[in-house]
């Protein structure tokens, strides 16, 4: 377990990680006229750092033990078979298209959310704890990252996609308050009930690496772009039946609920534009959004862009209609 340390001499007890720890790993106790902040059920902790980022004096460091990290690593042991390789050369080719069709930065993210009943590939375990969003920003730049339950940092996403029970202050939309990011419990335990979240205990992984470098067959592929780069993806989708789409976006979960679940679930695309947790505690750009497309749907994605990106995608960028027209 994390070894959570407050340090007594900066602490003012003022109860704000008591307040908005998750899981009550901390307790406020009172002698005199001095409140005390105590260390009372440290193995509940899930490193999500929570209180160390509300902590208004910093007097709050969350450590891994070397050892908890050397216990996941024997625990979870390689058995998946390697991608057939004419596979993994049509994702390499999926991943070219969408890089230089679109101009991306940043490399398209394939997601698995693999079951207990699925062996596990060879792929690195992160050696701190991250929240899911912080592995999809790792797996845009290159990484490729697998954590079970053990390895996930923010208890919310984790029961959302099925690694664990959902903590009580979050079931009764208590810590959403506690952020003034809604304006009453009965706003909190509305938007609780809406979001969707697969059968507890029923993923043991989450697995993300870049596109091109998949380590198995994935079940969504996240788009972290620009807003024009998104929309000749919309535009792709619809290329060959010129229908328009519904998204469920809320702000709210973003990469768990609208750029992962949603798509996994309902089997077609969806967008996100972020959310209060990914943007306050990843790299992810201000001018930067999300699709989430299954597997599935991809190919026909791609066969659309490859028509767009023949003419259209370059006479818009060209502004060819931009007065003067000489």
């Amino acid at each position: 377990m994390p070894d959570v340390q407050i340090a007594t001499e900066q602490c003012t007890g003022c109860g704000m990680c008591v307040n908005f720890c998750p899981v009550e790993v901390f307790q406020l106790e009172t002698s005199g006229e001095k409140n005390t902040v105590k260390v009372v059920n440290p193995s509940a902790c899930w490193a999500c750092d929570t209180c160390v980022g509300q902590c208004p004096t910093n007097a709050i460091r969350i450590i891994e033990s070397a050892e908890e990290a050397a216990d996941r690593e024997a625990r979870f042991k390689p058995s998946a078979p390697p991608l057939d390789p004419a596979e993994q050369q049509q994702y390499q080719e999926w991943h070219e298209v969408l890089t230089q069709t679109l101009g991306l930065r940043w490399n398209p993210v394939a997601i698995s959310l693999i079951g207990h009943d699925q062996p596990l590939p060879a792929a690195p375990m992160p050696r701190v704890k991250l929240r899911y969003c912080q592995s999809l920003m790792m797996a845009r730049r290159g990484k490729t990252v697998m954590m079970p339950a053990q390895c996930h940092a923010c208890p919310d996403g984790t029961h959302i996609l099925g690694l664990t029970e959902i903590p009580p202050k979050l079931a009764s939309g208590e810590m959403y308050l506690h952020f003034k990011k809604l304006a009453s419990m009965e706003a909190a335990r509305q938007m609780i009930k809406e979001r969707p979240r697969l059968p507890e205990k029923s993923t043991l992984a989450t697995l993300v690496s870049p596109l091109k470098d998949a380590k198995v067959t994935p079940d969504v592929i996240a788009v972290i772009a620009k807003p024009e780069q998104i929309m000749w993806l919309t535009m792709s989708a619809s290329y060959s039946t010129g229908k328009r789409f519904d998204f469920k976006v809320s702000g709210y979960n973003a990469q768990c609920v609208e750029t992962t679940l949603l798509p996994y679930t309902q089997q077609r695309f969806n967008l996100s534009l972020g959310c209060y947790g990914c943007r306050a505690s990843s790299d992810i750009g201000d001018e930067l959004m999300f699709m989430g497309i299954p597997r599935q749907q991809l190919p026909e994605l791609i066969n659309g862009l490859k028509k767009l990106g023949a003419k259209a995608i370059g006479d818009s960028r060209n502004k060819i209609y931009l007065p003067p027209n000489i």
